[in-house]
């Protein structure tokens, strides 16, 4: 007698057969369940929402498994992409039901949705800047740019349709320029990296983490960061409105997995910064910079007032330009699924929503021996092979990296934070006013901008110093 599949014979027969074959059961009317899940790994903002979910099988925990899903197989895909735009474009043929990007390219994914009956909803932030700080423009080191205005006429890229892209369209309209101020080309942040490099261009405009990571790999320069456009920028969560509405219990497994992501990055941020790089190549320091204490960067879910506001005004801009379809922000924006994840987990989500705070820098300053309590002045040294530590000052910071030299050891990344614009920024990439009634106790205040700090030592009797000129006028056991 020949015996056929498993899957053909009745009952306990059928599982007799499948255990003798070392097969496994099949469950009676299972359904597979593809989602897609458009990520971008190297866009260190979002990484909380993709490449951690993925890596640590965080969605996988939380997806539902009783109710109508006690017989879902679930098959998750994975599609990574450089920029927003493909991740739109996955959107619409359905075959990404999940996406992420900045917030320029949410816009256009909401308009395009909407026009095309193929509608997508905003249901979560992954991590935002009050004031638009992240996205910036770069020059090369040996440039003789320092500012935006320097930038008339020049060969300048971005990639169009992106963060950045919108960041510069605002920084033009603040300033009441013209969009062709500049010779404006589209290049990916691969493209646009490798053209700066080779001196082809004049000037780079990049989205997270690349105003930071270029500079970082010594070939760049930033002139001119968002958070001059005093304009909110962040990273947020699309989902297909016909895959929610279906759905809903995965849309909240997904946002509760985020959240667990967000507690995993705060509480061990250099552990996880050195995971990421591991994951996404891009350096864990850069990653740091953005989402470690005190960071560029604010992992919070909530959709805050202030963000749909920013919308508002960006879609004006982008509609005054021709750039954008009909978008009904307020059919598109929806906080009832991320409010719903909050009331499960027990969060008052109107305090949150109210919240602006971030976890800071902490800790005893071990040179001035003072603790580390203003998040505005406070520094940070990464020791090569060992760990992150804290200061309470500028000063301090510098005379640390002084005291740890003269022991032979070496650095990772220097954190401190620009007094100007209020974001954390690579000591060695920053400028210095240095000066005080003390010539033997200068005061020393860090500025990402050379302008900003030519201005603040002009009204303060301080001089202009680069890195090497300010770790030169201090002195350990001042």
């Amino acid at each position: 007698m020949s015996v056929g599949p498993a899957s053909k014979l009745p009952g306990f027969l059928s599982l007799l057969v499948a255990a003798t074959l070392g097969l496994a059961p099949a469950t009676a009317g299972a359904e597979t369940l593809e989602i897609g899940i458009g990520t971008q790994n190297t866009t260190t903002n979002t990484v909380t929402g993709g490449v951690v979910l993925k890596e640590l099988g965080l969605l996988e925990k939380h997806l539902p498994k009783t109710g109508k899903y006690k017989d879902i197989q679930y098959k998750l895909s994975w599609q990574n992409a450089t920029s927003g735009p493909p991740i739109t474009n996955g959107m619409m043929a359905n075959n990404i039901q999940i996406g992420m990007m900045g917030d320029y390219p949410l816009m256009v994914n909401g308009a395009t949705g909407q026009a095309t009956k193929n509608e997508t909803q905003l249901v979560a932030i992954i991590a935002y800047n009050a004031v638009g700080g992240g996205n910036g423009i770069v020059v090369h080191k040996d440039s003789p740019f320092y500012e935006l205005a320097d930038l008339k006429g020049k060969n300048v890229s971005v990639p169009f349709g992106s963060a950045a892209h919108g960041m510069m369209l605002t920084s033009l309209q603040k300033k009441g320029l013209s969009p062709d101020f500049w010779n404006l080309v589209s290049q990916s942040p691969e493209v646009g990296s490798t053209n700066l490099q080779e001196k082809r261009i004049d000037a780079h405009g990049d989205f997270v983490p690349f105003a930071e990571l270029l500079p970082f790999k010594g070939f760049a320069r930033k002139i001119y960061d968002g958070a001059e456009t005093k304009t909110p920028t962040f990273h947020g969560v699309v989902v297909r409105k016909d895959f929610g509405e279906k759905y809903p219990e995965i849309v909240l497994a997904y946002i509760t997995a985020l959240m667990e992501a967000n507690d995993w990055m705060r509480k061990n941020p250099k552990l996880a910064a050195e995971k990421i790089e591991e994951w996404t190549k891009i350096n864990k320091e850069v990653v740091y910079i953005f989402l470690g204490p005190g960071g560029v960067h604010t992992l919070d879910p909530t959709i805050k007032p202030k963000w749909v506001e920013s919308i508002g005004n960006n879609y004006a801009i982008l509609q005054k330009l021709n750039m954008i379809k009909e978008l009904n922000i307020g059919a598109w924006v929806n906080d009832s699924y991320v409010r719903q994840v909050f009331k499960d987990k027990g969060v008052d989500y109107d305090k949150q929503l109210a919240s602006f705070d971030s976890y800071s820098v902490a800790g005893t300053d071990p040179v001035c021996n003072a603790p580390v309590k203003d998040p505005g002045k406070a520094g940070e040294i990464w020791i090569q092979g060992g760990d992150i530590v804290a200061f309470s000052s500028p000063v301090c910071t510098l005379l640390g990296v002084k005291k740890y030299g003269a022991e032979g050891k070496k650095f990772n990344a220097v954190y401190l934070v620009d007094h100007q614009l209020g974001i954390k920024v690579f000591a060695d990439a920053a400028f210095y006013s240095i000066g005080g009634k003390d010539p033997k106790k200068p005061d020393v205040v860090p500025f990402l901008l050379k302008k900003d700090a030519e201005e603040f030592a002009a009204k303060n009797g301080g001089k202009l110093a680069n890195y090497a000129e300010v770790l030169g006028a201090i002195n350990v056991g001042q």
